[in-house]
């Protein structure tokens, strides 16, 4: 969505119209959309693209962003209050969701747009764990589908910026034990499990389960995933975090060399990314 609500931006800047962008700039507890969502609104509120959330929260945006293409106001920051039962507070909307949302909207000149369009230009973010055969025809492809990649890998010959010029970062970790240390996950991230064996793995997914996640994918045959999936039942680790993996990792496409299986596995992060 963001690169659509960019494409949108520059057109409307070039057409010479004004718009308003709505994004929400910090969310609290639970929320219909987190950090980064993004709404565009031009031609006194005829024109619409991306959403903040939805709900209560959408309207009461979509009436401000009208509002402020009437009167070309620079800059408006509202803090909301997504609860029900505090539906009678100043800033509250009778929203199930229970958190809170901060919603920042700017008053965009198509003749001074300033930097507007650069906001969009950081991509995704794409962690893929092991930097062996398959990570190196994958992360190529990663950058042309606008993600920022960074590869994680315990030896230090299968991470580091000669054998990844372009990626966004190569991370040795020494072992897989700690590898999420340095690294800032979130529910836009991208988790791909491609390292060079099956403990490898298991170290990886044992962290990643526990951490927020756009997609969670690894390789390997459904042979070998039940294993290391019994490994993490005993641990306590339940059906409903297992369901959420994409193992084996990539659409079915018939992929066998580490090129092929690269675009299934990217064709499958498309698909996510798209469905959300």
């Amino acid at each position: 969505m963001a690169n659509k609500i960019a494409y949108k931006a520059r057109d409307l800047i070039e057409l010479g119209d004004d718009f308003i962008l709505a994004s929400v700039v910090e969310t609290e507890g639970s929320t219909p959309r987190k950090k980064g969502a993004d709404l565009i609104m031009w031609k006194n509120g005829e024109g619409k693209m991306g959403t903040v959330g939805g709900g209560l929260l959408e309207a009461e945006t979509e009436k401000i962003c009208i509002e402020m293409l009437k009167t070309k106001e620079k800059t408006r920051r509202y803090e909301f209050i997504l609860d029900e039962d505090r539906a009678s507070e100043e800033g509250a909307l009778a929203m199930g969701c229970g958190g809170n949302a901060t919603v920042q909207l700017e008053y965009i000149e198509a003749a001074n747009p300033g930097d507007v369009l650069k906001r969009f230009e950081a991509g995704s973010k794409a962690y893929v764990f092991g930097g062996g055969h398959v990570a190196y025809a994958l992360e190529p492809i990663l950058r042309h589908i606008d993600f920022d990649v960074t590869i994680i890998d315990d030896r230090e010959e299968f991470a580091n910026p000669e054998r990844y010029p372009e990626a966004e970062r190569t991370i040795n970790c020494g072992n897989f034990d700690h590898c999420f240390d340095e690294l800032d996950i979130d529910e836009d991230s991208y988790i791909i499990i491609v390292t060079r064996g099956h403990r490898g793995d298991l170290q990886v997914l044992r962290q990643a389960l526990q951490k927020p996640y756009a997609y969670l994918g690894m390789i390997g045959s459904r042979n070998k995933n039940e294993k290391l999936y019994s490994i993490l039942r005993e641990e306590g680790v339940t059906e409903e975090q297992l369901s959420t993996v994409h193992a084996p990792i990539g659409l079915e496409i018939g992929s066998e060399t580490p090129e092929e299986i690269g675009v299934s596995i990217a064709a499958e992060i498309i698909q996510v990314r798209a469905s959300r």
